[in-house]
């Protein structure tokens, strides 16, 4: 039984200790949370205890921890965990500083211990069956990867200040979701953005709607495109062209009951948001951290993933602020 202390008592940390409680070998023993009632309330609903960070980390029965916090507190986090030895599963991004991740990186390292960085859509199944079909050769060579990716709204002015900006916060998921699927780095990347949603958002020095084209050494090209807003739902979309065909996952629906009529064939449409939508995905991220580091392995989706989609991110960042490709060692 591999025994949790849990950081973040707040949205994501509900779910994934929800999770936690769903998979056989798990249990939670902490929560920590600055709201030390919200702390408790998560603990007494899974059985666990509230507890400070120092309480938490020094239980040598507390194996691995999961840091679902603010994003501002997960570097700190990261570095006294390993320092203590545990497994870690980290919410995205480890950091918004490279420097930082960096750091997080070397102390991960040095401890020996695994770690996992919450990038969930690998774990959808459609995803990652088109991830696998796609790597197994059915449509040939990797020719385009184009990834949709639009929030049904904007998050609230008070997110968004410290959110990192839309390339860091938003898009990260798409980088790390292109990377999986082109199989390798890309070498270039040119981004561009707008404010097509609220001018408020550029007040806040950021961007609501944005596209990204990136090229591999080998050619491989990979678009993305984001927007804080679609009516119509949470758009989550990747294609697949290869040399012999092409792979597409669509948007999941709460049935697939169609009605057709003289006016019009319609369905449902897409889930809502990506508690929804990826709900699947977080039991089975989940699932597959504990049993990684059950047997003593490594996580599939590590430290350095989130160091290169950081990576992406920044550039995409100069990018857009200079109107120019960015080169990419």
């Amino acid at each position: 039984m591999i025994e949790f202390a849990q950081f973040g008592a707040g949205r994501i940390g509900q779910i994934h200790a929800g999770n936690l409680g769903r998979v056989a070998g798990a249990r939670l023993r902490y929560v920590v949370d600055v709201d030390p009632r919200a702390a408790q309330r998560l603990a007494t609903q899974h059985g666990a205890k509230a507890a400070d960070r120092a309480t938490a980390l020094k239980d040598p029965a507390v194996g691995a921890v999961i840091i679902a916090s603010s994003t501002d507190t997960h570097a700190d986090l990261v570095i006294a965990s390993a320092e203590a030895g545990k497994a870690i599963f980290c919410e995205k991004p480890i950091d918004l500083s490279l420097a930082r991740v960096d750091a997080c990186l070397a102390a991960v390292k040095k401890a020996g211990v695994p770690m996992l960085v919450g990038f969930n859509r690998r774990f959808d199944p459609s995803f990652k069956a088109l991830h696998d079909r796609l790597h197994a050769g059915e449509i040939g060579q990797i020719e385009q990867v184009i990834v949709t990716s639009r929030d049904p709204g904007l998050p609230p002015a008070e997110y968004l200040k410290v959110s990192g900006g839309q390339f860091r916060d938003m898009t990260i998921h798409d980088f790390d979701m292109a990377r999986w699927l082109l199989g390798e780095e890309p070498v270039e990347l040119y981004a561009t953005g707008s404010n097509l949603v609220e001018p408020w958002v550029g007040e806040l020095g950021d961007v609501d709607s944005v596209m990204v084209v990136m090229r591999t050494a080998s050619g491989k090209l990979a678009h993305i495109n984001n927007s804080r807003r679609a009516v119509y739902g949470y758009d989550q979309r990747v294609e697949v062209l290869g040399s012999k065909g092409m792979l597409r996952a669509g948007n999941r629906t709460p049935t697939t009951v169609e009605r057709s009529g003289g006016d019009a064939v319609a369905s449902d449409k897409p889930l809502h948001f990506f508690l929804e939508r990826y709900a699947e995905a977080y039991v089975a991220e989940m699932a597959h951290f504990i049993q990684a580091i059950g047997a003593g392995g490594k996580p599939s989706v590590g430290a350095k993933d989130g160091r290169q989609a950081l990576v992406l991110a920044d550039a995409a960042v100069q990018s857009m602020k200079t109107g120019a490709a960015v080169k990419l060692g």
